[in-house]
């Protein structure tokens, strides 16, 4: 099992746009992209009756864990399971590709078929559902731009517009009404398996980038608690 690094910086919209100057010359945008802007993502996050997922990234422990669907462009044609494990910086995410029907069992606090292995997202959603009463608390969407880079695995996002909802039923829907962050929107996230370039160190580097344990998910939460 690898963990990989992942740093995440708040960074203003000119120091966001100087950033996809420079990669965009240099690094390749990433398949699902869409547009020279690159392409919108929604999450549905869950979470248990303890809160435990909003809490352990608001108290800053050390290990956690973030359970959500995910689709792209606003269609279900992909639906993504993922549960993102977290031990400081460090991440291990476990995806795999679900039907529409099963996106509906899971935001009805149902199970779905399921491998009976550790690195199966079903089975560990469904235990949550089932021992810890694990339910979708909210939408979180943006935008993002992204680049990749092979020797390191390394993988760079620019995500700007974040917002929220709590339309959960209306997950996959166009016509979902959001709150906007008014501060903090954009959002650098840096990921790599151990090392990352010394040129891309270089080419990130801009003065005002502030380095942050925040997630989108908390950010989205206390913005519609």
């Amino acid at each position: 099992m690898m963990y990989r690094v992942e740093d995440k910086y708040f960074c203003s919209t000119q120091e966001m746009f100087c950033l996809q100057k420079r990669l965009g010359n240099v690094l390749q945008s990433d398949s699902y992209e869409n547009s020279v802007e690159g392409y919108s993502i929604s999450s549905l996050y869950f979470d248990d009756l303890r809160e435990s997922s909003l809490i352990n990234t608001r108290e800053g422990n050390r290990s956690r864990c973030k359970y959500r669907i995910r689709i792209y462009n606003n269609s279900l044609n992909v639906i993504k399971l993922e549960v993102k494990e977290k031990y400081d910086n460090r991440i291990y995410k476990k995806s795999k590709s679900i039907r529409e029907d099963e996106l509906q069992k899971l935001m009805q606090g149902e199970c779905i078929d399921c491998a009976w292995t550790r690195d199966d997202p079903a089975m560990l959603f469904n235990l949550a559902i089932q021992v810890q009463g694990l339910r979708p608390r909210v939408i979180v969407a943006y935008e993002r731009k992204a680049f990749v880079y092979g020797p390191g695995n390394v993988r760079i996002t620019l995500d700007r517009n974040i917002r929220s909802s709590r339309q959960i039923q209306q997950f996959g829907n166009s016509n979902i009404s959001y709150d906007y962050l008014k501060e903090q929107d954009e959002i650098v996230e840096i990921k790599y398996d151990e090392l990352i370039p010394g040129f891309l160190l270089q080419m990130l580097q801009l003065e005002n980038m502030q380095q942050t344990a925040y997630s989108k998910y908390q950010l989205c939460r206390e913005n519609i608690n």
